[in-house]
C-alpha cells in the first residue's frame, strides 16, 4: 500500500480514532505539502540526516522525505508511532523511535491530552501554565503513560549527526536541548507565549551550543517572520515582545558550520 492508501486506511481504522483528526488536518493539503518543502528547503539538501522530535504523525517527515532527506522520528504516543510505522513502515529511509526525547536517557511520565494528542507533554509546567489561559480552555491531559527516553546524543551515537533537528514537544524542549552536548548546522524549537522562559532556557543552551544567528516562524506559516537573521538577545527581547494571541511559533536556530 502507498502512502496515500496508508493514510486514507487510518482514517477509517477505529483504533486510529485518536489521531484521526491530525490526519486530516496534516494530510491532502498540496498547497501546504508545498510551502512547507519550499521553506525546509533552506535547511536540509538530499542526502541529509534529520531527527523530528515530536513527529505525530508525520507531516514534517513527509517534507524531508521530499526534500530526500533520511529521517529519525521520535514521538512517544502508541497511536501516533503506530501511525507513522503504516504511512512510513516500506521507506527504508525513515526510522520511528518510540520514546521521549529528554535530557538523560531512562524512563519519564508522559501526560497524555486523549481529545487533542497534538498537544500531549512530558512537561507538567506546560499543563500548569495551560491551566486557566486564554485559547487553552477545555484542555484536558487525562492519561499518563509511562515511555521510554532517549537524548539526542543518543542519537547521534546510533544514527550520526542530523544536518537538522526540529524539536516540537510542548513545553518540554529546554529538556530535548540539555542532552544534546555537540553542535549541529540548524535546528529549530517550538516556542509558546504560555511558556516563554522555556525559550529563554532553549536559546541561551543553543548559544552554548555555538548558534549564533536566529530567526521564527509565527503559527504554521511556513516562512521567516524576520528579513533578517537575529543575535540571542535580540531574539530574547523579540519573544518577550510578542503578544499572547500569537499563541506559539517556532525559533531557527543557525550556526556557521554550513553556509549555504
Amino acid at each position: 500500500m502507498d502512502r496515500t492508501g496508508a493514510i486514507e486506511a487510518l482514517k477509517t481504522d477505529p483504533a486510529a480514532v485518536s489521531v484521526r483528526r491530525s490526519l486530516e488536518v496534516y494530510y491532502g493539503d498540496p498547497a501546504r505539502d508545498a510551502a512547507m518543502d519550499a521553506f525546509y528547503a533552506q535547511f536540509v539538501r538530499p542526502g541529509d540526516l534529520v531527527f523530528d522530535i515530536g513527529a505525530h504523525v508525520g507531516d514534517r517527515v513527509g517534507s524531508f522525505r521530499r526534500l530526500g532527506a533520511r529521517v529519525v522520528a521520535v514521538e512517544p504516543q502508541p497511536p501516533c508511532t503506530r501511525a507513522l510505522r503504516a504511512i512510513y513502515g516500506s521507506d527504508d529511509g525513515v526510522t520511528v523511535v518510540e520514546a521521549v526525547c529528554a535530557e538523560a536517557a531512562g524512563r519519564v511520565a508522559f501526560n497524555v491530552n486523549s481529545a487533542n494528542p497534538t498537544i500531549s507533554t512530558a512537561s507538567t509546567d506546560f499543563i500548569r501554565a495551560a491551566d486557566g489561559a486564554a485559547g487553552w480552555e477545555g484542555e484536558r491531559w487525562d492519561a499518563r503513560i509511562e515511555v521510554g527516553s532517549v537524548t539526542l546524543d543518543d542519537l547521534v551515537a546510533h544514527h550520526g549527526v542530523p544536518a537538522f533537528v526540529k524539536i516540537d514537544v510542548e513545553g518540554f524542549e529546554d529538556a530535548v536541548l540539555a542532552g544534546l552536548s555537540r553542535p549541529v548546522p540548524a535546528l529549530s524549537f517550538e516556542f509558546t507565549t504560555i511558556g516563554r522562559e522555556v525559550a529563554r532556557r532553549c536559546l541561551r543552551r543553543a548559544t552554548a551550543l555555538g548558534f549564533h544567528a536566529f530567526n521564527l516562524a509565527l503559527g504554521d506559516t511556513m516562512a521567516l517572520a524576520s528579513p533578517q537573521w537575529m543575535s540571542e538577545a535580540r531574539m530574547a527581547a523579540h519573544l518577550r515582545s510578542l503578544p499572547y494571541e500569537v499563541n506559539s511559533g517556532d525559533v531557527y536556530c543557525r550556526s556557521a558550520r554550513r553556509p549555504r
